[in-house]
């Protein structure tokens, strides 16, 4: 039987959402360690997991209710309304600041995953020299992601679908970002930016009963990526939970090595001190995509000077982090006792 949640409890999870979907925005977050650290990543997965056989008996027979509660729906609901809250005001939020205060929204990520990694660190013990390799490769796995050079933008339906499948990796595995993953196929632009901006457009238009919008190829096809995109995150979501759900049960130590190593590892990628390095043409020139957008090539990282006063100010976010992170793992620890 399920635990009936309280209003104050259907809040704080659509909260926990709307963390979850900034995070998952981010390149270098995860959304599964908000999920780990607030203290639901076991149901989150387990609820994930029940869309099985059984699942589809229920609707088969038109038992909509045991369907619903078997599935945990109050629950995956009120998540879901949260990651979509966060698509439309606090990722736009984040747009804003990234774009304006960039070294101060990536020391504050650096922070939380520093606080992520001591949190997840502290309950496990090294028990055997196999532990020790798994960390390390986590380490090498992650390390070696960050250094990878990202893909040119492929707007292919099917691609779309399959980066769905694997973009959605951040909200299941801790420490492996689906934003940054979407950035190394080269789609995060199309997938995370252009079509979102395209839906929130769409519903607006909606709302004032203009379907003008029908008539806008660009718009229409944008709105038939996100579709693929969002198709593929489901099947993604439910397959990768039973994959994840099959190995935590039966390798949980390794699991927990590999995530250590590997978010260690992908550090890099959030380090707040550094460049964007652009491609450019035979004449040195920027290049651009189908969208007008300059196109990543890699990041120059660099040491930071502490003549700058900004930089004091970055180090501040950074332990700001830390606490945000350690504030998150005293919640979900209160909450799990209270249970």
């Amino acid at each position: 039987m399920q635990n009936k949640r309280s209003f104050k409890d259907k809040v704080f999870l659509v909260l926990k959402g709307l963390a979850m979907g900034a995070a998952n925005k981010v390149p270098g977050v995860s959304g599964g360690i908000v999920a780990f650290v607030a203290g639901f990543y076991e149901e989150f997965i387990y609820s994930l997991q029940k869309f099985n056989r059984k699942a589809l008996l229920l609707l088969y027979k038109k038992r909509y209710k045991s369907f619903l509660n078997y599935v945990n729906a109050s629950f995956l609901g009120l998540l879901v309304l949260g990651m979509v809250i966060s698509y439309f005001s606090v990722s736009k939020l984040l747009d804003y600041f990234l774009l304006h205060y960039e070294l101060y929204v990536w020391s504050g990520f650096f922070g939380m995953i520093i606080g992520s990694i001591f949190y997840i660190a502290k309950d496990f013990k090294v028990k055997s020299l196999r532990h020790v390799l798994f960390i390390i490769l986590g380490l090498l796995v992650g390390g070696g992601i960050s250094l990878l050079e990202p893909a040119t933008e492929n707007d292919n339906l099917w691609f779309v679908f399959f980066c769905g499948v694997i973009g959605v990796s951040g909200m299941t595995l801790p420490g492996l970002s689906g934003s940054f993953i979407l950035i190394l196929v080269g789609n995060y632009v199309l997938l995370l930016v252009d079509s979102v901006n395209a839906l929130f457009d769409t519903l607006k238009d909606l709302a004032s009963l203009n379907l003008g919008f029908l008539k806008d190829q660009k718009r229409v096809h944008l709105l038939k990526i996100l579709t693929s995109f969002t198709a593929g995150s489901l099947v993604g979501l439910v397959s990768l939970s039973h994959l994840l759900g099959y190995v935590l049960k039966h390798y949980k130590n390794i699991t927990f090595a590999t995530i250590i190593g590997f978010i260690t590892g992908s550090l890099g990628v959030v380090w707040p001190w550094k460049e964007k390095v652009y491609k450019i043409d035979m004449q040195g020139q920027r290049l651009i995509d189908a969208n007008g957008n300059f196109i990543i090539d890699n990041y120059n990282r660099y040491l930071p000077d502490f003549q700058d006063t900004q930089n004091y100010i970055a180090v501040a976010f950074i332990f700001l982090g830390v606490i945000l992170v350690y504030g998150l793992g005293l919640y979900g620890a209160n909450t799990k006792n209270l249970k």
